[in-house]
């Protein structure tokens, strides 16, 4: 069975935290166009402020993207994976795994705050963004609402 997956990664510092900055960051698309790429890759999207949060797309090894995929009966079950000492906010309790059946995407998105090792450097932030479908997909799947939406997105301060 046929599974896409889009990857899109926001980045930036505390200078995008207010203002006409953080306007054009909170503006920046959830969701792209997929373009073709082999069924063992996924498309990547960079955004980051030194850019202006201007899109910068490729792609990226299925292996390397940070979210379990699983099929099983006729299902695909989802999981992010989220490193234990991965910056900020915590973790304890994540939600469950999304199952998906043909037919069907998920919208999974998480967010992270990350001071430097030794604290002389300032905050810097990202937040991901998984769109993953299960089955035969349009280029513009992704564009439209998910059938699963998963919010880990939590308070960064």
């Amino acid at each position: 069975m046929e599974i896409t997956v889009q990857w899109i990664r926001t980045s930036w510092t505390k200078q995008s935290r207010g203002g006409e900055a953080a306007a054009r960051r909170n503006a920046a698309p959830v969701g792209f166009a997929v373009p073709a790429v082999p069924h063992q890759f996924a498309h990547v999207v960079r955004m980051h402020e030194r850019y202006g949060f201007e899109p910068r797309g490729g792609q990226e090894d299925l292996r390397k993207v940070d979210v379990q995929l699983r099929e099983a009966d006729g299902r695909l079950r989802v999981q992010p994976r989220v490193e234990p000492l991965f910056g900020i906010p915590p973790r304890p309790r994540r939600p469950p795994a999304v199952h998906l059946v043909p037919g069907q995407w998920v919208r999974w998105q998480l967010n992270y705050r990350f001071s430097s090792a030794s604290g002389m450097q300032d905050w810097s932030y990202w937040m991901d963004t998984f769109n993953i479908a299960y089955g035969p997909t349009d280029v513009d799947v992704f564009l439209s609402e998910p059938t699963v939406y998963v919010d880990e997105r939590g308070p960064l301060r």
